[in-house]
């Protein structure tokens, strides 16, 4: 048998009965590198429920009317009970209503903040990384450390106290600290790979700049910022809570997290549901999201 003989046609083999990946499949291998880790299953069941909480707000909370102005003080300061199961306020109104609402501003804060500050923080690290040591980089990265110098709760206090107090307004304050550290992070994955082969192919094949970005390398950064998107949205509510309990963020009567905690510190110990409840509410969603997101980061890694 001559050499010829093991020569084989490429173009007649019938590659449609071969076996290839599809999205579906994919889903389903991550969700089950996820699954592996029950208590990242327990976080992302946790924001789930709050989330199904927060959107049907009027079909759950049994006293939907008391996210206003209401005054009911024949039923002030009462404990927690079976017709209000984590008690009233001053004024009467039900607190467990009212945190199911106060869910509603804690997701409109987290992904109202991350909507703006993982593009812009993402696009400037992509192009500080990949003109490492030009003018542009250097700009770039010099700004994002002089925000970084300070610390980022009292940077956001400082903007929050320069403007009128909304959630709007506390959202872009907690984006003016926030962008550095995705654009740090973006940064350094590029600057890691910049070199690597398949970079090189593509600058030689002709690729644009644009191309080899948003192409070559931001998928391979997608993993480690969509961990920290979800370990940030805890962090961006705690941030919101805080604003909220210093006065700078949503206005009464509308509830917040934050601000019913500081209204009920006044009446500890003895009305002590008032704060207590709202702030389990704080740390169980700051919780969930902190417990998903290391599920996601064992999910994304090493992922083939």
């Amino acid at each position: 048998m001559n050499k010829e003989s093991y020569i084989i046609d490429v173009s007649s083999v019938d590659t449609s009965r071969l076996p290839k990946k599809n999205h579906l499949e994919n889903a389903r291998k991550l969700w089950y590198k996820f699954s592996l880790n029950k208590v990242s299953v327990a976080g992302l069941a946790i924001i789930l429920i709050i989330l199904f909480v927060a959107v049907f707000y009027e079909f759950i909370a049994p006293y939907p009317e008391d996210i206003g102005s209401v005054v009911k003080f024949n039923e002030a300061n009462q404990g927690p009970s079976l017709s209000h199961l984590m008690g009233t306020d001053t004024t009467g109104r039900d607190i467990f209503s009212r945190i199911c609402y106060a869910f509603r501003g804690a997701f409109t804060m987290g992904i109202g903040c991350l909507a703006v500050v993982v593009p812009l923080g993402g696009i400037l690290g992509l192009i500080a990384g990949y003109f490492n040591g030009k003018f542009v980089s250097n700009f770039i990265m010099r700004l994002a450390d002089v925000f970084l110098a300070l610390p980022a709760l009292i940077l956001v206090m400082c903007v929050s106290s320069i403007m009128k107090p909304t959630l709007m307004n506390a959202m872009l304050a907690l984006c003016v600290s926030w962008w550095p550290w995705y654009t740090r992070l973006v940064n350094n994955i590029v600057v890691s790979s910049r070199n690597e082969v398949y970079i090189r192919a593509a600058e030689v094949t002709g690729a644009s700049n644009a191309h080899i970005l948003f192409r070559e390398i931001l998928p391979n950064a997608l993993g480690p910022v969509l961990t920290k998107v979800t370990l940030d949205m805890g962090w961006a509510i705690m941030a919101g809570a805080t604003l909220s309990y210093l006065g700078m963020g949503e206005q009464p009567p509308t509830p917040s997290l934050g601000a019913m905690v500081s209204d009920g510190v006044a009446y500890l110990p003895d009305q002590w549901w008032m704060s207590i409840f709202p702030a389990l509410a704080i740390m169980l969603i700051v919780l969930g999201f902190n417990l998903a997101g290391d599920g996601i980061k064992d999910m994304l890694s090493d992922n083939e």
